[in-house]
Formats: C-alpha cells, structure tokens, sequence
C-alpha cells in the first residue's frame, strides 16, 4: 500500500518519462536569488525524492553554501537539467523545474545519498523537451509545460 502511494505522489508531480530521466541523471544547475536580487546559478548533484515528489539537492558543506542562504532567505528556484541525447541528428533533452524550496538542516527523508542539510525543491511549473517524445524530428518537438502542486 505505501508502495503504491509513492508512486501516486511521484506521478502527480513528474510523469514516468520525466521521473526516468531525472533518475538516469547524475547533475543538474540551480538557480537562486540572493537578497539583492542578484541570480546565482551553481551546478549540483541531485535526487528524485519519490516519497515527496520533490527534488533533493545535496553536497559538500551544503549549510555553508550561497546557494544553501539564499533559499534560506526567500526560497525562490530554477532548477534545470539537460543533456545531448544525439549530435546526429542534434537532440535535446531538457527538464526545467520551477518552484520554491527548503533549506533543510537535518532531513529525515533525503533521497539519494546525501548526507546532512539538503536543498529541497518543490515544483510548481514543469517544463519538458524531448523526454517522452522519441520519434518526432528534433526540430519538430514542441515543449511539454504544466503546472503542479
């Protein structure tokens, strides 16, 4: 039964497509705002939480982090990850999050294998390229974008 609620959870937030996509990738690019408004982005390593159907974010010294502050501050994210799937022909992947997020000093229920304060994200815009669509040409696709929670 709790298995099953898990991937309700999951599937609301991200579909099956996206959900094998972000658990095929191993880093992604953060963006947050710092107080004066100024954009940081940073590359990460992450992990689809699927209990949440949240993305987490962690590394070395997280708490100590800029990034770690500024969502501390005011929460506000973009997260972004993408990768070539061919050069030939030219195809693109590409999963942009957009949503709020948690500092979290001491999570309880981290994903992947992060130790310690972690970043979570929760979506509210998903936008997808050339994840669930395979077949079309490249220059074909259109984006898949939703809003969620």
């Amino acid at each position: 039964m709790a298995e099953k609620a898990i991937r309700e959870v999951t599937t609301m937030t991200f579909t099956q497509e996206e959900a094998g996509y972000l658990k095929s990738q191993r880093l992604g690019r953060l963006a947050t705002a710092q107080p004066n408004g100024t954009l940081q982005v940073s590359p990460v390593g992450f992990g689809l939480n699927e209990e949440t159907g949240t993305i987490d974010i962690g590394g070395y010294n997280m708490a100590t982090s800029q990034k770690f502050r500024n969502v501390a501050a005011n929460g506000r994210v973009a997260f972004v990850v993408d990768d070539l799937a061919s050069i030939d022909p030219w195809r693109v992947r590409c999963l942009e999050i957009r949503g709020y997020a948690e500092a979290i000093e001491n999570p309880a229920d981290s994903s992947g294998n992060f130790r310690g304060p972690i970043i979570r994200i929760h979506p509210q815009r998903i936008i997808s390229f050339g994840i669930d669509d395979l077949e079309t040409e490249p220059h074909e696709l259109t984006l898949n974008k939703r809003d969620v929670g």
